[in-house]
């Protein structure tokens, strides 16, 4: 429960480590690593500060010099899985530098399968944030529109890869935990699926099915969500 009343405090405007002793035996990057690493390996759930602690070799307690939250736990790993984000010279073709934007994003995120879980634009002023944003701005030079609009079209961008990513992982995880294989569900739920529709109750359905009988090509899927996104900032601009 939050305490009412406590000052808020950005981490990134907090000393490296607070109080009075020797120099710190470790740094946030340290910190952020080791918490990373547990992520990776056990899922998000298993961050503690106490397993962070134990990834490090030192006290819990110790760490509250640190990081005096968990929140600011999760900001220090967001910021650190930024990192990876890897910057490149605009081609001035700013479609093309977004699609690049999109696919790496979504590359990071299957890295780190917990970083969608902590996505939110409270995070967006860490130095890696900070940077990541500029370079998205940088993209969006020749995109004839206003800075607010600009940073609308990278969140909304960030938000559905988000999104897509998620229903990746969660239909990845829920295959993983089942008796039988992904295909075989598959072919039975389409069976059910195809006796429904030949009752005649559902038309448009039927239509549907008959246009395009699958199987659904995710990865043009999410290349055409990420144009659609694209094309409605697109046709804002042609339409002024």
């Amino acid at each position: 429960m939050a305490v009412r009343g406590a000052v808020p405090e950005v981490i990134w405007a907090r000393p490296e480590r607070t109080g009075r002793g020797p120099r710190p035996a470790y740094t946030r990057d340290d910190i952020a690593a080791a918490a990373v690493r547990i992520a990776d390996a056990r899922g998000l759930d298993a961050v503690s500060m106490r397993h962070v602690a134990a990834e490090l070799g030192c006290g819990t307690m110790s760490l509250y010099n640190y990081v005096p939250r968990k929140e600011d736990l999760y900001e220090l790993m967001v910021d650190a899985a930024g990192a990876e984000h890897a910057p490149w010279e605009p081609s001035g073709d700013w479609r093309a530098d977004m699609r690049r934007v999109a696919g790496q994003t979504r590359e990071l995120m299957h890295r780190h399968p917990w970083l969608p879980r902590l996505m939110s634009p409270v995070y967006g002023f860490s130095p890696n944030a900070l940077r990541y944003l500029e370079h998205c701005l940088a993209c969006l030079d020749p995109l004839d529109a206003a800075y607010g609009t600009k940073l609308e079209l990278i969140a909304m961008l960030n938000g559905v890869v988000t999104m897509y990513v998620r229903n990746e992982l969660d239909t990845a995880e829920r295959a993983r935990a089942l008796p039988w294989s992904p295909d075989e569900e598959h072919a039975v739920r389409i069976a059910y699926l195809s006796s429904q529709v030949a009752t005649g109750a559902y038309p448009r359905m039927a239509a549907a099915f008959a246009e395009d009988p699958g199987p659904i090509d995710l990865e043009a899927v999410f290349a055409r969500t990420v144009e659609r996104v694209l094309d409605s900032f697109d046709r804002e601009r042609r339409s002024r």
